[in-house]
């Protein structure tokens, strides 16, 4: 079974755990359900997730091999519960080591490392994604230079994870402009999301690609995105997605901003 690739929204900052035993705002909602439901919906429940989160990068594509992982709290100034959270599953050094395999395979530089803590851009989704923390889980780095046709050819040396029980998930916001909120962002980021989701959904793959790596070409790019850290787990989850089809499976309004998410293969 060839598992599908994702590009998945994980919030801002602990959003969907900002009221203890209650509901989050009722603007998080529809994100966490579709969140919620993002194992249930694959064709198996795989045995590993690969995940590239928006919140980290390294000069190098550098793999997180540690055993069991701590938590990151790099988000500020939200109540102090929010720094008390957690989430358990264990990771996978025998994924990391193949992770490796794979992009050095491909030509890419890779690195290791084991100590830093898994950012809110890994614990923050999985915790609604997968509340029992039984699944393992690996982190891989952006690059720092955040180019996009690089990270979309890491994607497609990955690929064969996805024949072996490994869901690859980019994690990151498809807008991501926290200067602006409310009104003045709707129009702007609707635009953006319209133009984004028929890049990264057309059904040639080699002309989505292209298209993709092309985004400040796309209106409204660099209101939306004034620094593309977040866009990028986008390009890594196309890349390994290969000649599958595109599709949006999220799509909702946060702040003024319109969020999609998108799932290939």
């Amino acid at each position: 079974m060839t598992l599908p690739t994702l590009f998945i929204p994980h919030g801002g900052g602990p959003c969907f755990f900002m009221n203890p035993g209650a509901e989050p705002d009722p603007m998080w909602i529809p994100m966490r359900d579709y969140l919620a439901g993002l194992i249930a919906d694959l064709p198996e429940r795989p045995r590993a997730i690969l995940l590239v989160s928006g919140h980290w990068e390294e000069d190098i594509a550098t793999v997180h091999a540690g055993a069991q992982p701590g938590l990151l709290f790099d988000y500020h100034g939200f109540p102090e519960h929010t720094y008390r959270l957690r989430w358990d599953a264990p990771g996978s050094p025998d994924l990391a080591r193949r992770v490796t395999g794979l992009l050095d395979g491909a030509g890419f530089p890779v690195g290791e490392e084991r100590e830093r803590g898994w950012d809110h851009g890994v614990f923050i989704p999985m915790m609604v994604a997968v509340p029992d923390a039984d699944i393992p889980l690996v982190q891989l780095s952006l690059r720092r230079d955040l180019n996009p046709a690089a990270h979309i050819a890491i994607g497609a040396a990955l690929a064969p994870l996805r024949d072996e029980g490994v869901l690859i998930v980019g994690s990151g916001m498809s807008f991501h402009n926290l200067r602006v909120r409310g009104d003045a962002a709707v129009a702007p980021s609707t635009a953006w999301d319209d133009a984004l989701t028929q890049a990264v959904t057309h059904p040639d793959p080699a002309r989505r690609a292209v298209r993709v790596a092309a985004w400040r070409d796309l209106p409204n790019a660099a209101f939306s995105h004034p620094r593309e850290e977040h866009l990028l787990p986008l390009m890594v989850a196309l890349g390994a997605g290969g000649a599958g089809r595109a599709v949006r499976d999220y799509a909702g309004q946060v702040m003024g901003w319109a969020v999609s998410g998108y799932r290939f293969g």
